[in-house]
């Protein structure tokens, strides 16, 4: 009798302790649904784990250094960054419950690798081998569709890329800068052998002059900036990443932040992105209205059916998914170019530039 009764108790003794240990694991799971996402990097917080939702998210950002000062946000009036405008200007940042303050810095991408402005926007084919090469960048989201074409003189004959083999194409910046990077997928997309074709470096300003004098015979210039020149009959575009089928549906302009402010501050990130996301959708849903609000700020153009114009040919919503799909080719064409390490595999190149947050 006095075995069965130890024998008993053992057995109460253990049912009960995993009855506790179940109790435990339980509970941690309960605390871990109110827990603000992490990934697995060490547990630490990141952009992409944000929930914006998190009934407990106030008091989590205040831990961040960046809580409560102002964000500095550039922007230099351009119509296809009008959105990072109209965030401000509509109060899309305020309804995050960030301050912010707009400047127009001349050299921007060295201002936001050093920290002297937080936000920018800038074109993918200027800023993606720069933040590969180490600049201290990171990509939230895709800002826009558009906006550059390559244009010959509108009596020239030639009628494709093809006809630019044995050719001089002006590029701004000189090799290795935006236009040349997007002529070089130009003729990747239509077999032009790039060998053959010569690459000379101009002024923006003086590129349609260049044609004229014969110093070049093609050029990448802004929709914007070319529009009063195809309207005078002096220029024709012959390939577009705005009107071309293969390209149109590619972002152009990406949203930039410092890439430590955002591992610092990855609510802060998440909250500046989600602004730019909302502003963008009320955009594409109201470009006449964003027209007159760029009017009035004097950005632009300067001339309001330009800008309805030129907003309804761009596309200012532009998926994740989307975005990492164009940066995926991307990567693979520039590498093909020698543009990027060839020994860098895209998703640990993407892993590193590109940080969209986690949209419910």
């Amino acid at each position: 009798m006095y075995y069965n009764a130890s024998k008993m108790v053992r057995i109460l003794l253990l049912v009960s302790a995993l009855v506790l240990c179940s109790c435990g694991k339980t509970a941690k799971r309960a605390d871990d649904k109110t827990t603000t996402k992490t990934d697995d990097s060490g547990g630490k917080l990141t952009i992409g784990k944000v929930d914006l939702n998190d009934p407990n998210l106030e008091e989590k950002w205040k831990k961040e250094p960046a809580y409560g000062r102002k964000i500095i946000i550039n922007f230099d009036g351009g119509l296809c960054a009008s959105t990072l405008g109209v965030t401000h200007a509509k109060g899309y940042f305020a309804k995050q419950g960030l301050e912010t303050q707009v400047v127009n810095n001349p050299e921007p991408k060295d201002a936001i690798a050093t920290g002297k402005i937080d936000v920018m926007v800038e074109h993918i084919s200027t800023s993606l081998i720069p933040a590969v090469n180490g600049l201290d960048i990171t990509f939230t989201r895709a800002v826009n569709t558009g906006c550059r074409t390559m244009f010959v003189l509108k009596d020239s004959d030639i009628k494709s890329t093809k006809d630019l083999e044995g050719k001089t194409v002006g590029v701004h910046g000189g090799i290795g800068s935006g236009d040349h990077n997007i002529s070089l997928r130009f003729f990747a997309k239509d077999n032009v052998d790039q060998t053959k074709v010569k690459f000379k470096p101009v002024e923006s300003a003086a590129l349609i002059q260049a044609m004229k004098n014969g110093e070049i015979q093609a050029c990448v210039l802004s929709d914007q900036y070319a529009k009063e020149f195809i309207d005078k009959g002096i220029i024709r575009a012959i390939r577009s990443i705005t009107w071309d089928d293969d390209f149109k549906i590619e972002p152009c302009c990406v949203l930039i932040l410092n890439k430590k402010f955002v591992e610092e501050n990855p609510i802060t990130a998440a909250k500046i992105t989600e602004a730019h996301r909302q502003a963008s959708e009320w955009v594409e849903d109201h470009k006449e209205e964003t027209a007159d609000i760029v009017k009035a700020n004097n950005w632009g153009s300067g001339d309001r059916d330009t800008d309805i114009y030129f907003l309804n040919a761009y596309s200012f919503r532009v998926t994740d998914e989307q975005t990492e799909k164009s940066l995926n080719d991307i990567v693979r064409d520039y590498k093909n170019f020698d543009l990027i390490d060839k020994n860098k595999e895209a998703k640990d190149i993407l892993k590193e530039v590109w940080k969209p947050i986690n949209q419910k």
